[in-house]
Order: C-alpha cells, then sequence, then structure tokens
C-alpha cells in the first residue's frame, strides 16, 4: 500500500496513481484539468461544521484528529471505497489547504495506514479478518 499526500494545487505526476480529492469543497481558483483528479470522495471529508470549527487552527488539531476519526467511524462505507482505492495500487490523496501536517488528508492517512497494519498483525486462531 503506498499513500501520498499533495495539495491539489501541486503539479500531478503520473507517479500519483489515482488522485483522490478528500474534500467537501473544490479547492478554490482551481480547474478540473489542473487538479487532474480521478475521484472526488467529498463523502470522506470532515462535515462542515467540524471544518469550520477547526478553521486551520494547529492549536484545535488533537481535538480535530479526535472529532474527525469519530465521524469516519460513523461512515463506514465512505471510508471503505476509499480503502479498495487503496489496496488496489498506489494513492495520492488530494487536498486545498496550505498547512500540509494539519489537515483531513494526514488523518485519513494516518487511518488508512492504521488500517493495514491491523489487517497485517498476526491474528489469534480462529480469528477473522476486519472488513470495514
Amino acid at each position: 500500500m503506498t499513500i501520498s499526500l499533495k495539495r491539489a494545487y501541486e503539479t500531478p505526476s503520473p507517479a500519483d496513481g489515482p488522485r483522490v480529492l478528500v474534500e467537501r469543497l473544490w479547492p478554490r481558483g482551481l480547474s478540473k484539468e489542473k487538479a487532474d483528479v480521478d475521484v472526488w470522495l467529498k463523502e470522506v471529508a470532515p462535515s462542515t461544521e467540524l471544518r469550520r470549527w477547526f478553521g486551520h487552527d494547529p492549536a484545535k488539531w488533537e481535538e480535530f484528529r479526535r472529532r474527525y476519526r469519530e465521524e469516519l467511524r460513523e461512515r463506514p462505507e465512505e471510508l471503505q471505497s476509499l480503502r479498495s482505492l487503496v489496496e488496489a495500487g498506489p494513492v495520492t490523496l488530494v487536498y486545498g489547504s496550505r498547512d500540509q501536517e494539519h489537515n483531513a488528508a494526514t488523518v485519513l492517512n494516518e487511518m488508512l495506514e492504521s488500517d493495514l497494519k491491523d489487517d497485517m498483525a498476526p491474528k489469534p486462531e480462529g480469528a477473522t479478518r476486519r472488513t470495514g
């Protein structure tokens, strides 16, 4: 599993694999041609309420991460569509934020990597793999 994160305004690359926009709103001033997005998964983005509360304030980062993960747990089908893309090969999560550390794509990446580690961990005898 290879996940890259790239700001929507950065130049796309053939190495990106499928480019998945993980924002609820289209990035300002960016044409669809320049964005070169293959899939727009609005449903995995933070809710409007959470996004407005966070306001890209690094002081609220840890609480944003907690709340966003909670929202994602309530939307397993949407998250599974992203997991399916990631399992198929390299994927680039595309985001609009200027802050490369404190954004929703970072949280999604953390969750997907954590899921992969859980799936690869040795299972007790008789246990089944998690599917969603």
